[in-house]
């Protein structure tokens, strides 16, 4: 392999690694047997098997005929000369379990344990002639002890959660305690897997990790950027030859590094995670043993990051959770809150205070009125700035300003500096904005700008968050508006069909009473009139017309219409009415054809008292109030309008004294409901007026409306509700 790149035994890659078993098998291998004959007082070698000689380091060492000491000088200082000494002095054999040993030469030593027996050697004269060295290597053994406890630790770290650097870093020391003299690094990859980040390095220099922190990964980029590169062990024992490090030596040399041994580490499926290196001071080739290592340290960081990647997407994915879900509600109540008041001005309104603080520091909202832009609301943290942003108006034609772009576009505009329209930026603090259309059907109408200030910047989670609270507003501010239309279409409809100002009847008092169902966006089918007649009389009616809206009004125009011109030409109430049914049947189909429910009457004044002749047709029964509270009903009967040519009718003829009432109501009182959905009905009514008598019509009604509203608790009911009181008295005029 070129450049540095050696074929080193046992080096594959992660798809085709060795397993588990294989590679402590390299690291710890079989423990050996050593033996060693000594001679004289000098202990030279005598003879000794291969063991031996591998284990104090082989090369030149490997030969007989030399003092032990001369051999292996090392041994002096430890105290194992001294213990030899013993042997041959005293005859007595000397044994010890796990000894600690460091063999090798300066800058290659190793540290290394046996269980040995050193056995004195005798003559036939039982003299002491030298030393029998017996033992056992028990490196691999302690090795192994010590690494399965590393892992075992560093495993429950992962398994435990802890955090990736520490986890990484004790691995890293672990390595290095396992082998004296590597200096151990791992670097992490990034997402894309083109560069690598500082993930540990206890002992390197930190220049050293600042200036590799975010290498790329790539052919000759050192070890570790080819070893990613690749997805294969790189393997460089003289960094200052080799040309991988052609860009790295200076650096390597100033935090005195030599060599250089990298492993990618890789998910199962062969994805880039990061590189493990061991590097040496001195130019050095890896063993099996020290590639072993590195393969199984690699599998563990493997672990980790993967482990750690988990996490970290677990706790991304349940933030990102928390935001929607903080998103939704936001959205939700806000739209509760736009929905909440059906009228457009504050629908807006509640708008910009919406966005402060959840989604800028200041807010406006620009709407088109008759051409020209109208700041119809703003928000700010203090009352001092939603002014001093109020007091500024955009031009609808300049060029300049954005709210005038945003509406001549219907786009959304995103400012990274203050508007240049000349506003007061500078005193409000705004650093940027972002200016959303107000929609209606595709049109700008309005236009919500958002402030960003220094202390409240706007992100792109924000400009989201306006664009769709924009469009809900839209929506809201659009049914708003129709709302608005369609409730003053169906007042201005119903005023037109009802009396305008209550007239003054001559020894009567007079009162009307109209609520409609709902919320007042249909005109109703209640209606009621009061007229004079040319002789001195007067007309009244009160009628309820079958259905709501458009139809009800045309058919309540044709009953109130035929009625005012046929009773100034027929003096007969009876009459009267089947011109109205006549005119209900010959009306268009597209018209409608819906009945109608109807008293009519007329009424005259009969010097202190009212004589009062009606026809009831189909409607609800009238009631008599006398001034001492007994209530009475005048017979009357007759089919509804609208249905059959001839109707049969009865004429009712009441007389009415001072204080007393003649009570005129639709069903929509006696069908009023209670909580519990029981009615008034005509016996709650009877009873309800027993107790409003009043000598004023005012007065009266006044009293049965309360007793109506205290039966259903407020409740509004489900049709309309219409009454006329017509009161004999002394007054004249309206109440």
């Amino acid at each position: 392999m070129a450049h540095g790149d050696e074929p080193v035994a046992g080096v594959t890659s992660a798809r085709a690694r060795p397993s588990d078993t294989s590679d402590v098998r390299a690291l710890f291998g079989q423990s050996a047997a050593v033996f060693a004959l000594l001679t004289g007082p000098d202990h030279v070698l005598e003879a000794a098997n291969g063991a031996f000689f591998e284990a104090i380091g082989g090369g030149d060492r490997a030969r007989t005929g030399l003092p032990i000491g001369v051999l292996v000088p090392e041994l002096a200082e430890q105290g194992f000369l001294d213990l030899l000494d013993g042997v041959y002095r005293t005859g007595r054999s000397c044994s010890a379990h796990d000894a600690r040993v460091v063999l090798g030469e300066a800058g290659r030593e190793r540290e290394a344990f046996f269980d040995f027996v050193y056995e004195p050697r005798f003559d036939n004269g039982s003299g002491v002639t030298g030393v029998t060295v017996l033992g056992v290597e028990t490196t691999q053994v302690k090795h192994a002890q010590r690494l399965t406890a590393e892992q075992r630790a560093l495993l429950e770290q992962i398994a435990r959660d802890a955090p990736l650097s520490e986890v990484l870093d004790g691995m890293a020391r672990t390595i290095e305690q396992l082998t004296p003299g590597t200096l151990v690094s791992v670097l992490l990859a990034d997402p894309d897997g083109r560069h690598l980040r500082h993930g540990a390095a206890p002992s390197l220099p930190d220049f050293y990790n600042r200036a590799i922190d975010g290498i790329g990964t790539g052919e000759g980029v050192g070890s570790c950027g080819t070893a990613a590169h690749r997805r294969t062990p790189v393997i460089v024992t003289d960094i200052a030859t080799d040309p991988f490090w052609d860009d790295f030596r200076d650096l390597a040399d100033r935090a005195s590094l030599a060599a250089c041994w990298s492993t990618p580490i890789l998910t199962r499926s062969g994805r880039l995670l990061g590189t493990f290196a061991m590097y040496h001071r001195t130019p050095r080739r890896p063993q099996e043993s020290d590639l072993a290592l590195a393969r199984i340290f690699a599998d563990t960081a493997a672990l980790a990051i993967e482990r750690h990647h988990t996490e970290h997407a677990r706790v991304r994915a349940e933030a990102k959770a928390k935001a929607a879900r903080e998103d939704l509600m936001f959205l939700l109540e806000a739209g509760t809150a736009l929905s909440q008041d059906l009228d457009y001005t504050q629908t807006l309104r509640c708008l910009a205070d919406l966005c402060v603080p959840s989604l800028a520091a200041l807010c406006a909202v620009d709407v088109v009125e008759a051409g020209r832009v109208e700041r119809l609301a703003t928000a700010a943290s203090t009352p001092e700035q939603a002014e001093l942003l109020a007091a500024h108006l955009p031009v609808y034609d300049d060029e300049d300003d954005a709210v005038a772009r945003v509406l001549a576009l219907a786009t959304t505009e995103v400012g990274r500096r203050a508007p240049a329209d000349g506003g007061p930026w500078a005193e409000l603090g705004v650093t940027g904005y972002v200016c959303v259309p107000l929609t209606d059907r595709g049109q700008a109408f309005g236009a919500l700008t958002l402030f960003t200030t220094r202390d409240a910047p706007l992100d792109g989670h924000a400009v989201r968050l306006a664009g769709e609270l924009a469009s809900r507003a839209s929506l809201a501010a659009r049914n708003a508006r129709q709302y608005t239309q369609r409730a003053r279409l169906a007042h201005d409809l119903q005023a037109g069909l009802l009396l305008p100002d209550l007239p003054a009847i001559p020894g009567a008092d007079v009162a009307t009473y109209y609520h409609p169902a709902g919320e007042g966006l249909e005109v109703g089918g209640d209606f009621y009139d009061v007229f004079p007649l040319p002789d001195g009389r007067w007309a009244f009616l009160i009628g309820d017309v079958c259905g709501r809206g458009a139809r009800a009004a045309s058919t309540t125009a044709v009953v109130r219409n035929t009625a005012r011109a046929i009773a100034r030409v027929l003096p007969d109430p009876t009459r009267v009415v089947r011109a109205i049914n006549t005119a209900l049947l010959e009306r268009p189909r597209s018209h409608g054809n819906g009945f109608v429910t109807l008293v009519y009457g007329h009424l005259t004044n009969r010097d202190g008292h009212l004589g009062i002749d009606l026809i009831r047709a189909g409607h609800v029964v009238p009631r008599v109030l006398r001034a001492d509270g007994t209530v009475t009903a005048p017979h009357t009967r007759g089919m509804l309008l609208g249905v059959v040519p001839e109707p049969g009718f009865e004429v009712g003829r009441v007389d009415l004294h001072p204080g007393d009432s003649l009570v005129l109501i639709t069903d929509g009182i006696t069908e009023a409901r209670a909580p519990d959905g029981s009615q008034l009905d005509d016996a709650g009514l009877d009873a309800a007026l027993a107790r409003c008598a009043h000598p004023t019509a005012r007065g009266t009604l006044a009293a049965l409306t309360a007793a109506v509203a205290d039966f259903t608790h407020g409740q509004v009911g489900e049709d309309d509700q219409a009454a006329l009181v017509l009161t004999a008295g002394a007054r004249t005029g309206a109440p």
